[in-house]
């Protein structure tokens, strides 16, 4: 699974940097490492008022903060997964 964590200028104020320090903490947590590619993105046009952008494969998600990455980390990566 590849995941793209957009670290354009605009996704970067809205701390980017945490939500990739949050993914590698989980994916490590739950032994990911072979089953998911964490990468940097440049803007994808998607920008938000509120939280980075996300793209898996290719869907694109937006709004992603440290206070929604639980669920949003459970529901796309771990569910689709374990489908």
């Amino acid at each position: 699974m590849n995941v793209q964590i957009c670290v354009g200028s605009s996704c970067h104020l809205k701390g980017s940097e945490k939500i990739i320090e949050l993914f590698q903490k989980s994916v490590a947590e739950h032994k990911l490492e072979n089953d998911v590619t964490l990468a940097g993105s440049f803007c994808t046009g998607k920008c938000n008022r509120i939280g980075v952008t996300v793209t898996i494969e290719d869907s694109v998600y937006t709004g992603i903060t440290p206070e929604n990455f639980s669920d949003f980390f459970n529901d796309k990566i771990l569910g689709a997964l374990k489908s």
